[in-house]
């Protein structure tokens, strides 16, 4: 299983919500691509980002620091945050940023989606964002009529690749991920599916990674010292 450390921006600083909440926001550094040299440091090889103001409002309002964490790692980087048409997808793949994820695109334009996952194959990947059953979209403030199972149906049907799945309900809140949910959801479709939410422990690394998961996302486990990046990424090579 692959680790992907996480850095959400807002502003051009690296910060957490607390279920996806943007009134409860955390700085945690005002540095992103410091952040990024010490996720190479401590042996990742991935690199997770959010651009939380982009998945608000749409657009590429933290291009550049983005553009700057992939310079100052040289890692694997994967962008979701306000990617809603091709211009702004193929303005990250452009300058080397190697996967984007479509959010609330791939709920509400279909064609789009269809169209970026023809063009640029692996290099597309889908967040399911989960709030009580249903799909949220708009930086998690809205949810869509879709239910996970149809949303997962959907995106395979569609050729899609790497399905991003966050159990909103976990994000942030340190009680460790929804073993259950990822283990349904592996077991019904043929995706490579990061479980992204509540990722917390070792014990939750080692769970996640005898599931079969692709991968996980750790985020406010790293910046609160909860999870030693190092020992983390050990533990899913095993």
């Amino acid at each position: 299983m692959l680790i992907f450390p996480a850095i959400d921006l807002y502003e051009g600083k690296a910060v957490r919500l607390y279920k996806g909440r943007y009134e409860d926001m955390t700085v945690y550094s005002e540095d992103p691509p410091a952040v990024a040299r010490d996720f190479k440091a401590q042996g990742a090889g991935y690199i997770h980002i959010v651009d939380l103001e982009g998945a608000k409002n749409g657009g590429t309002p933290n291009f550049g620091t983005v553009c700057a964490i992939k310079e100052a790692s040289g890692l694997f980087c994967e962008i979701g945050g306000g990617i809603r048409d091709m211009a702004a997808a193929e303005k990250y793949l452009s300058v080397g940023i190697d996967r984007v994820i479509l959010g609330t695109a791939a709920v509400e334009d279909e064609a789009f989606l269809a169209a970026a996952v023809e063009k640029y194959g692996g290099r597309i990947a889908v967040g399911a964002d989960i709030k009580d059953g249903f799909i949220a979209v708009k930086g998690w403030l809205k949810t869509s009529a879709l239910t996970a199972d149809a949303f997962f149906a959907k995106m395979q049907s569609l050729g899609v690749r790497t399905v991003i799945c966050t159990d909103i309900s976990k994000d942030g809140a340190m009680r460790g991920a929804n073993h259950a949910l990822y283990k349904e959801l592996s077991g019904k479709y043929h995706v490579n599916i990061t479980a992204s939410g509540g990722v917390s422990s070792l014990e939750d690394v080692k769970k996640l990674s005898a599931i079969g998961m692709y991968a996980a996302i750790i985020g406010k486990a790293y910046y609160i010292g909860a999870v030693k990046l190092r020992e983390a990424v050990a533990l899913a090579q095993c």
